[in-house]
């Protein structure tokens, strides 16, 4: 008996590979328009500078390995990582951040493994977690959310000349993030409810301002694709099920010094990072049984390591880090062959 073995990415519904990267890019769009209305249209430029950098330098790496460069550009693998760095800087960023950024996605992290198909990484967080790591000023300098008065000429002066408008400083438009406003705080002996009375522009209902809503969006799209059979609801329901049960067990235990589930939920990069960005079809697991374990995994992390890292915002990282484990859960997850026993 011959058995046929193909390697990911494994795409469900006999869907092409364009025909789900276009899918993913439109559920993209509301959760990105969102993040514009709240911080600016600098969200756009890094979006074009991302996705211009990823386009070429899959070209370039195509011409290196000697591969057809046509129908890989047209599969829009290159596009959906673009969007990802895009929408993952903040919007008032220097030009060569995203170019950085997309250019190490697209080369190391994708094909210097061979490319589509056999990056056991992220190639969008790769890049991100770059960035983060040699470039910390820049990747946290995040606008307050409808307060500033950027228009789309003041962020391309400061993408391509780093010159705001008169009278206005970088200290005097940007704020931290509510996730490190709350981590910071808290190191300094404040409760949660302290922290709020004095920071009311930075909350929403029940998370960061502006951020409740971009991760709504966020979530919807996800939910088309799950409807659409693009992704299966494994790997997000697991991880915002454990993120939910975690911060839940610690908040009802002491409501004052760790936040509520609904606020982790909705904050940073959460939606964002489960039905887009974990559910990479290449860097996940690929059994049902593994992708539970996997999406379990990124929850536990994300917590653990926004909690009591040194990243409150640590999707990328939690993402990084279980798909170092998805050779070792593919294993012990995958149906058994004939004739072969159960590992």
């Amino acid at each position: 008996m011959n058995l046929s073995l193909h390697s990911s990415p494994h795409l469900q519904s006999g869907n092409r590979v364009n025909r789900m990267m276009l899918a993913v890019i439109y559920a993209l769009i509301p959760g990105a328009l969102a993040y514009m209305h709240f911080f600016g249209p600098g969200v756009i430029i890094n979006i074009t500078l991302a996705v211009g950098t990823a386009l070429a330098a899959e070209a370039l790496m195509l011409h290196l390995r000697k591969r057809p460069i046509r129908p890989f550009l047209m599969d829009g693998s290159a596009v959906v990582t673009g969007i990802l760095l895009g929408v993952a800087l903040p919007s008032l960023a220097p030009w060569w951040l995203p170019v950085l950024g997309a250019g190490f996605a697209l080369i190391i992290a994708k094909h210097l493994y061979g490319g589509l198909g056999y990056n056991p990484f992220n190639p969008a967080m790769v890049g991100y977690a770059m960035l983060l790591i040699a470039f910390p000023r820049e990747m946290t300098l995040w606008l307050t959310p409808e307060v500033h008065d950027i228009t789309l000429i003041d962020a391309l002066h400061y993408t391509f000349l780093e010159q705001l408008p008169a009278g206005q400083t970088l200290d005097g438009l940007t704020a931290a993030t509510p996730l490190d406003a709350i981590k910071t705080a808290l190191s300094q002996n404040l409760t949660l409810t302290e922290i709020h009375n004095g920071s009311t522009e930075l909350f929403g209902m029940f998370s960061g301002h502006g951020w409740e809503w971009i991760n709504l969006l966020f979530m919807l799209g996800g939910l088309v694709l799950i409807y659409m059979r693009v992704i299966s609801w494994h790997i997000p329901v697991a991880m915002l099920a454990t993120l939910f049960l975690v911060s839940g067990l610690f908040h009802l235990n002491d409501p004052d010094a760790f936040t509520s589930p609904l606020f982790h939920l909705f904050s940073g990069a959460t939606m964002l990072g489960a039905f887009f960005i974990a559910t990479d079809p290449v860097s996940a697991a690929t059994t049902n049984r593994g992708r539970i374990i996997y999406g379990i995994g990124i929850g536990l992390l994300l917590y653990i390591i926004r909690t009591w890292g040194g990243y409150p915002d640590a999707v990328a990282f939690a993402v990084l880090l279980m798909n170092m484990a998805v050779p070792t859960i593919d294993y012990y997850t995958r149906p058994p062959v004939f004739g072969e026993e159960q590992p």
